[in-house]
């Protein structure tokens, strides 16, 4: 991932994960979805099968916050934000996010919040996910 050219975050094998929040999203939530994510048995085991979590693959994170997940297209043409937290409370929740992910003992690297980023994947598997709390 590069701001400006320069390269801010990058990993191996492992999740890109964008990461939203809206206005109702509070730390339990961020807590909730980074454990979730960690925990997710979405990688191949030694049979092939879907059964290793990100923690137990040994797989490194790329936490992107994305506040256009929240756009609101059902109206019109140009789409609504007005679900999205704004940045001073987003921020912090997305951080919170992260540090949760290291505490399960990932390597975490991050955007820069609020920044215009050019993000790479390299898709290698069958597994897209949108994860939500459950209280969404």
């Amino acid at each position: 991932m590069r701001v400006g050219g320069e390269v801010v975050g990058a990993i191996g094998p492992g999740l890109l994960i964008l990461v939203g929040v809206s206005r109702t999203d509070d730390e339990a939530a961020a807590g909730w979805l980074a454990r979730k994510c960690a925990e997710l048995r979405i990688f191949d085991d030694e049979a092939g099968q879907l059964n290793r979590s990100l923690v137990e693959s040994g797989g490194e994170a790329l936490v992107v916050s994305q506040f256009t997940l929240y756009g609101d297209v059902r109206r019109g043409r140009r789409p609504s934000w007005s679900v999205a937290a704004p940045g001073p409370e987003a921020e912090p929740l997305v951080e919170l996010f992260c540090r949760v992910l290291e505490q399960a003992g990932l390597r975490v690297a991050r955007g820069r919040f609020g920044a215009h980023m050019e993000v790479e994947l390299v898709g290698d598997g069958p597994v897209t996910l949108m994860v939500d709390s459950p209280g969404a």
